[in-house]
């Protein structure tokens, strides 16, 4: 269970009445975000309240009126989904700016300048975003608010969402070690073991991607892999 210090007011009126929980600000934001949690491991106190400041509780009449059924479990998820959050201004500014730094690093993944077929670096997507005035929203899904960002940045950055295939050639020796890497990284399209040992395989992958690839590729074969974009 959460802390009382740490915990927020998840608040909802519903059937007349008025509900509140004490719940954990990050398991909140999850249950916002469409994620399946129990919320009993994650409320300060196990009860409903109908003003937690005063330590009132909700009568357990009006919470089966309102729900359907006085388990804590299912009613706490219901007021965090279809409630209110109170965050203080910390709580607020500390969740937006992971959901923030979470987008860019969605967009740098899986982005590119469609003119230079190049991955656009996390700082220009962050100066952008900031250009663009966008708002970004603690509790909405990153994938939800991703597509929102990009319509907001296309007007100042060309950039687009898009897959690139790599092809890659390794000496016999250096797969193992890079096997899991190619994997991570994408979907292995192709793979085929040449007459001299060689180890060819073709990698789709987020266009975004294709820097960290190689670099990590490159590490780990001490520069002697052989990769080229495919067109």
């Amino acid at each position: 269970m959460v802390s009382l210090e740490k915990a927020v007011v998840a608040h909802l009126d519903k059937g007349g009445f008025h509900f509140e929980v004490l719940v954990d600000p990050e398991a909140a934001q999850k249950v916002k975000g469409g994620k399946e949690v129990d919320p009993l491991e994650d409320l300060a106190v196990d009860q409903i309240f109908k003003d937690s400041a005063k330590g009132d509780r909700a009568a357990d009449e009006n919470i089966k009126k309102a729900f359907g059924t006085t388990d804590v479990g299912q009613v706490a998820a219901a007021i965090i989904k279809d409630g209110e959050i109170q965050l203080t201004t910390a709580q607020r500014k500390e969740m937006t700016e992971k959901k923030r730094k979470a987008i860019v690093a969605e967009i740098a993944r899986n982005a590119i300048n469609p003119q230079t077929k190049a991955p656009h670096p996390p700082a220009r997507i962050e100066l952008a975003m900031e250009e663009a005035k966008v708002k970004v929203d603690p509790f909405k899904p990153v994938e939800e608010q991703v597509k929102l960002v990009l319509d907001a940045l296309r007007p100042l950055i060309p950039i687009r969402f898009e897959k690139v295939n790599i092809a890659v050639r390794l000496k016999g020796e250096d797969y193992a070690k890079c096997i899991g890497d190619i994997k991570s990284f994408g979907s292995l399209k192709k793979e085929e073991w040449q007459a001299n040992g060689m180890w060819i395989g073709v990698v789709e992958m987020p266009a975004g991607m294709q820097a960290d690839f190689l670099e990590k590729l490159n590490e780990k074969t001490r520069g002697s892999v052989e990769a080229r974009i495919l067109k």
